[in-house]
């Protein structure tokens, strides 16, 4: 499937430049996560596979990335105020850590069911917390009102210039470590990640192809994509909190409909078997958003074999007993 070629990017929106200034401003600050090889991986894909390793970022995904890059983009005075977005918990730790580092307080609207490993980190870098239903609040509506009633800057989980930009930087290290690539599969949310990684393909490995994973409950996406406009759907239900959204960003849609190959969706059983793939193979903790691209490449098949192939694992925040009991029910 190959997005429409009508489509174009509007004029303002973040390009490759931006990708490249926010590394500046990462540098010292975020880890430079390690790219991660396994030869079982590979012989059972027939590709040579290239794991992105943001699993072991600061907070544990990726997310740290955006989130400190939109905070040091703010006027002094404004950081000094403070910050606010809503998140199911891997932005919300990774702006809270953000705000610690850079002396602004940070208020995070999450949902009532967000896990407790990850309301417990966001608490524990000093947040104050917000609670709300997923299922029956308007959490942009929250953050919106917490912005205007107490002088906040907003700086929502993906639909922001600044976290797009930062999250880009992820893919930046990856061609830069592994070298181009044939193609790119990416986790799929709000579109953030996928969007900024997008943009480095799209200026240090022109001829790779970018593919969008979302969970198969949630495929507004994959819709979206198809349609040429944002779809919305209900709140998905599935094991990757990390990509429960309802829809695409304004920010992030118009790069993904023009930088973007495809996008894919994977079960949440693959999610499982992939999570166990690495612990058992690769002796590290993936959480199950963290595995949609990875499940993804492991399903493809021939489109991938004899390809180099990179995989961005997003993050690893799960608690060790939901993580034993969804790969002991495996």
């Amino acid at each position: 499937m190959t997005a429409p070629a009508a489509a174009t990017l509007p004029a303002g929106l973040v390009t490759y430049e931006d990708v490249a200034r926010a590394a500046e401003r990462l540098a010292g600050a975020a880890h430079h996560t390690p790219v991660l090889v396994s030869r079982m991986a590979n012989e059972r894909t027939g590709a040579s596979l290239f794991f992105k390793a943001e699993n072991f970022q600061r907070t544990g995904a990726f997310k740290f990335r955006g989130a400190y890059n939109a905070i040091s983009a703010l006027a002094p005075e404004q950081r000094a105020r403070g910050v606010v977005t809503y998140s199911s918990g891997n932005h919300g730790q990774a702006l809270a850590c953000a705000g610690a580092l850079l002396g602004a307080p940070v208020t995070v609207v999450m949902p009532h069911d967000a896990p407790a490993i990850k309301v417990a980190a966001t608490r524990g870098y000093g947040a104050d917390i917000v609670v709300y239903d997923r299922f029956r609040d308007d959490r942009e509506e929250i953050g919106r009102r917490l912005a205007q009633e107490r002088g906040l800057a907003l700086v929502p989980p993906y639909d922001h210039d600044d976290v797009i930009a930062g999250q880009g930087t992820a893919g930046k290290e990856l061609f830069e470590e592994a070298g181009p690539l044939d193609r790119l599969y990416v986790c799929l949310g709000g579109g953030g990640l996928l969007s900024g990684c997008a943009l480095s393909a799209k200026a240090l490995s022109p001829g790779c192809e970018v593919i969008g994973v979302e969970p198969e409950a949630g495929d507004d996406g994959r819709q979206s994509l198809r349609k040429g406009e944002i779809v919305r759907i209900p709140v998905p239900q599935t094991i990757a909190d990390g990509a429960m959204t309802a829809f695409l960003g304004e920010r992030t849609f118009p790069i993904i409909r023009r930088d973007v190959a495809d996008i894919e969706t994977v079960s949440d059983a693959a999610l499982v078997e992939a999570m166990r793939f690495f612990a058992e193979r690769m002796k590290v903790v993936v959480e199950p958003t963290g595995c949609l691209a990875a499940a993804a490449s492991f399903a493809a098949g021939d489109a991938i074999a004899g390809r180099r192939v990179g995989v961005i694992l997003s993050g690893g925040n799960i608690d060790l007993q939901r993580f034993a009991a969804l790969v002991a029910d495996a």
